[in-house]
């Protein structure tokens, strides 16, 4: 008993025990067709007896030059994957083609010391790594690039600061034309007459904090998503003949719907108060929503908002947005990164489309 509980058990042990060779052992695990029945049996219950789990698939994994894995790294909590409807969809189409691949999926969340995620993406026993929404600067990246493992950047960092990064062939990148979605969200409610118009952004680095953000800290940003879908804004508004410098950012540090009320209370306390507000995401637009409803403000009365992202809530919120293929998304940069582990070619970046959904969250300000 002293000897079962402090040797470790292997395949050779059970081996020993049974009088028989180590291939047997094997087989009787991995390849059953090569023993007879009673044979199999008595090796798996010898193996039971003796407290051995069977051989280690990860072992078995490395020999054949794969450990069945493909790792997600991301910027923020664990839990956000799960609560984050937009998440849950961008990791269902991830899950859906690993699946059958016959892969696993290990997340890799920024939720730590910067430190601890490099050693998390420096150490992961994956065979390729899913990079989604990470700031120009995470040093998760990095660790990404160092390794040169088989790679895919879902949104950003953008394929410009890829380039920039790394020092052999970048990352393959899948994502959207953030920038021309935002502008063409911008220009539906200028297109309705409204003038006093208003922002509300997720984090625009890492480490964000609440406040406004003046026309530098909105080019400083180190979030692509948020630089690109800030200019889209800002070149719509100049277009119209109006004063960017004069439109409130409010900047928030998470796309919540907490951050989203909080940063439209912000912005209903300034005069003039706005009568549009343009939301980086629909959770942002819906905290927004909230937030003027506790007001008792009419949408779009007396105030339209516009999300960006149509997540499952935004057709109830009768939410105006831009729609972007999430589950596609997932499903395109697994099957890429699947071909980059086979030594397959890197394809360009791939652009998805997005469309402008008009709902009833706006109209024509009042009169």
């Amino acid at each position: 008993m002293f000897t079962r509980m402090t040797t470790r058990i292997t395949l050779q042990l059970v081996a020993d025990h049974l009088g028989c060779s180590a291939k047997t052992v094997s087989n009787a695990f991995n390849r059953p067709d090569q023993l007879s029945s009673a044979t199999r049996q008595r090796v798996l219950a010898a193996a039971a007896r003796l407290g051995y789990p069977g051989p280690d698939p990860l072992a078995a994994s490395l020999r054949r030059g794969r450990v069945g894995a493909l790792g997600f790294a991301y910027a923020n909590s664990l839990t956000y994957a799960f609560d984050d409807p937009v998440s849950v969809q961008l990791l269902a189409g991830i899950s859906s083609v690993a699946e059958d691949a016959r892969a696993g999926l290990l997340l890799l969340p920024g939720s730590a010391t910067a430190s601890r995620n490099s050693a998390a993406v420096s150490g992961a026993v994956i065979d390729g790594l899913l990079i989604n929404s990470l700031a120009d600067d995470d040093p998760l990246v990095d660790a990404a690039l160092t390794r040169r493992l088989p790679t895919v950047v879902i949104d950003q960092p953008d394929p410009e600061q890829l380039e920039r990064r790394a020092s052999g062939p970048p990352p393959a990148w899948i994502g959207i034309d953030d920038r021309a979605a935002a502008r063409q969200a911008a220009e539906h409610v200028l297109a309705l007459g409204h003038h006093e118009l208003a922002v509300i952004t997720f984090g625009l680095h890492r480490g964000p904090v609440r406040g406004f953000a003046d026309e530098r800290a909105q080019a400083a940003a180190t979030y692509s998503v948020t630089r690109h879908r800030l200019q889209g804004y800002r070149e719509a508004v100049i277009k119209a003949g109006l004063d960017w410098s004069t439109v409130p950012v409010a900047a928030g540090t998470d796309s919540t719907i907490a951050e989203g009320a909080a940063a439209a209370a912000a912005l209903l306390e300034r005069t003039p108060s706005p009568t549009a507000i343009l939301c980086l995401s629909d959770r942002l637009a819906d905290g927004a929503m909230q937030t003027a409803g506790a007001r008792g403000l009419d949408i779009p009365r007396d105030l339209s908002i516009v999300g960006f992202d149509d997540g499952p809530p935004a057709a109830d919120l009768g939410l105006t947005t831009i729609r972007q293929p999430h589950r596609l998304k997932g499903e395109l940069a697994a099957h890429a990164l699947l071909a980059l582990i086979d030594d397959q070619d890197t394809k360009p970046p791939q652009q998805l489309p997005t469309e402008l959904l008009v709902r009833s969250s706006t109209q024509p300000p009042p009169p």
